[in-house]
């Protein structure tokens, strides 16, 4: 059911539409699931990935901490395995540092690819459900 906020759907880096990434924990700039961008949010939250241990470690350093939840701000702090829209930027620091956590294409936003090669992101592609393996 569309409202009359919706804007036509948004597509992934893979050019199609683009797919929820996580309902639980609620994430996206909007928290709608998705990695959604609009006017506000100035992190750029484009990039759907599935949160690994030495990630959240690295961006609690960096001074993001994901771990502690903040209820006041509907946070459920994050633990590995969780899948979250990170900010594009963070997500570039964490490649170059070497801990660069997995990433869903059909999830993360088409607008990513002006930040980050469309080939490092594959490099770090989580298996798509139905995909041969």
């Amino acid at each position: 059911m569309m409202s009359k906020h919706d804007t036509p759907r948004a597509r992934n880096v893979l050019g199609t539409d683009l797919k929820p990434c996580s309902l639980d924990p609620l994430t996206g700039w909007y928290r709608d699931g998705c990695c959604n961008t609009g006017p506000g949010d100035s992190g750029l939250h484009l990039v759907c990935a599935q949160v690994t241990q030495e990630f959240l470690l690295f961006s609690r350093e960096r001074g993001n901490d994901l771990i502690t939840p903040r209820p006041e701000f509907h946070f459920p702090g994050l633990k590995p395995g969780d899948r979250w829209c990170l900010c594009v930027t963070r997500w570039i620091e964490a490649y170059e540092a070497g801990c660069a956590p997995p990433v869903d294409l059909e999830a993360t936003h088409i607008s990513a690819l002006e930040f980050v090669d469309l080939d490092v992101l594959k490099q770090f592609a989580l298996p798509q459900p139905g995909a041969a393996g």
